[in-house]
């Protein structure tokens, strides 16, 4: 999953070295903070969100078929 992330992300942005994904366990749920660089976080978040809404729910969708839980936070 944390894999998946990367991987969207770094297609993405323009400095595709900055990208870092964290997973942390927080109870039954995994949480994925996705680092970019600053001049990269507009491209990651899209217009009104759209861009960070999809990712979530391209990575909530894998996580359901494996029977997990997951949310990703862009920090």
């Amino acid at each position: 999953m944390k894999e998946l992330v990367e991987v969207i992300a770094k297609a993405l942005v323009k400095n595709p070295a900055d990208v870092t994904v964290l997973a942390n366990d927080e109870g039954d749920t995994t949480v994925y903070e996705l680092r970019v660089a600053s001049e990269d976080m507009g491209k990651v978040i899209g217009k009104q969100g759209r861009i960070a809404k999809a990712i979530r729910t391209v990575v909530k969708a894998a996580a359901t078929r494996e029977n997990k839980k997951a949310t990703v936070e862009i920090v």
